[in-house]
């Protein structure tokens, strides 16, 4: 767990001192309710991480705390073991008007990494969510499986935007 973490972390960091393909020149939605992003989100696909190796019913749980910031579980199984981490977000431009769906998350403090929302679909039953740069992407979803129409419109529309998705990784879904 500790490896997990700390490898997260060196990511991270690394991504953000690159500034290599950086994804500044993507916008964030707007309008974004932080309340509405709360809960279960299930990944379908990934850019591969180091610190998501072999990970398979990867998912995130958001929970809004009363201090406005979001306590972040991520979790999931490798080896047949389940692995989970804990962090916190918070909204990356807390008084803007229109909100957007930009955040600070944090596994391991003082260290905070991008994370934006680049497209949500109106219900938010999936996100496509990137960091400081091309070198991450993943597509979740509020159930374990999309329907891959719908998926390959989501990739289509992110390889427009930059994203090479040669080496995209689909980490099996959540048993029912």
């Amino acid at each position: 767990m500790k490896h997990y973490l700390i490898t997260g972390i060196i990511s991270s960091v690394a991504a953000a001192l690159t500034g290599c393909a950086t994804t500044s020149d993507i916008a964030a939605v707007q309008n974004f309710e932080p309340d509405r992003y709360m809960g279960t989100w299930y990944e379908i696909a990934r850019l591969p991480q180091y610190f998501e190796r072999d990970l398979n019913e990867v998912k995130a749980e958001y929970t809004l705390n009363a201090d406005g910031t979001v306590k972040v579980v991520n979790s999931g199984v490798k080896d047949g073991k389940p692995k989970s981490i804990t962090g916190k977000a918070k909204l990356k431009h807390p008084d803007a008007k229109p909100q957007t769906g930009e955040l600070r998350v944090s596994f391991f403090w003082p260290f905070y990494a991008d994370y934006r929302v680049i497209e949500l679909a109106p219900d938010y039953s999936y996100a496509l969510v990137t960091a400081g740069s091309r070198d991450y992407l993943w597509v979740l979803a509020r159930k374990p499986t999309m329907d891959k129409a719908q998926l390959d419109g989501i990739l289509s529309r992110a390889k427009a935007l930059g994203f090479v998705l040669d080496e995209l990784e689909y980490p099996a879904p959540a048993p029912d």
